[in-house]
């Protein structure tokens, strides 16, 4: 069982208590009774350790796209703890833009998706995008067709369409990074490769290919 400081904060006792519990409706109706989005935040930037923690759990919870930006600049928190749930947190996030149906929608593109259905996934990904366009989500998740079905430049198209939206998305940096290495352009992924690391420094992965591709284009 974690031990709880005396006199720490209800946030930090709330997520000990998850810790122990791993009860996630408890903790979320804790913070809610007694946060605001908008304190969470505040928390998640300038809090000791452990409220960081706590608060991006919170956000990853109760927050939305508009929350994108606290969550993308805690994946560079010197707490390993911190980066590695706003990792987990900002992925939700970004299914959490746009109406209701919009995002029921988003989830049905990733199920296609999911389960191979790429020529599915690309056709509803594309009705999602000529409705909200500025859902960066349905951008990414066409692209991931696309790459799927082989049909690289489109999916490299549609991850720097994702990028330009939501300059968070290490995911569609990633993507892009293979895209540009099927069309045999080693220079361009290593820049996407790169790109990805500063969004997300603990890809490490990503960081292993950014090393080899270093290497082997400075060897030519």
């Amino acid at each position: 069982m974690t031990k709880i400081p005396t006199r720490a904060p209800r946030l930090d006792q709330l997520y000990h208590r998850y810790l122990d519990t791993e009860e996630s409706a408890g903790f979320v109706q804790g913070v809610s009774e007694h946060y605001l989005l908008s304190t969470l935040e505040r928390l998640a930037n300038y809090g000791q350790h452990v409220s960081r923690r706590a608060a991006v759990l919170a956000i990853s919870f109760l927050g939305d796209y508009s929350h994108n930006a606290t969550l993308g600049r805690a994946l560079h928190d010197h707490d390993r703890a911190v980066r590695l749930l706003a990792d987990n947190g900002i992925r939700t996030l970004w299914l959490r833009d746009g109406s209701e149906q919009q995002q029921q929608s988003l989830q049905v593109i990733c199920r296609l998706n999911d389960s191979q259905h790429h020529a599915e996934a690309i056709e509803a990904a594309g009705q999602l995008i000529d409705e909200a366009a500025w859902f960066a989500e349905a951008w990414n998740q066409r692209a991931i067709g696309y790459f799927a079905t082989q049909r690289w430049e489109d999916a490299a198209n549609d991850c720097h369409q994702t990028l330009e939206i939501n300059p968070y998305h290490f995911g569609a940096a990633v993507g892009m990074g293979h895209c540009y290495l099927e069309m045999d352009d080693p220079f361009a992924a290593l820049e996407c490769f790169r790109r990805a690391v500063k969004l997300n420094p603990d890809l490490e992965d990503v960081r292993a290919q950014v090393d080899y591709l270093q290497r082997t284009l400075e060897g030519k």
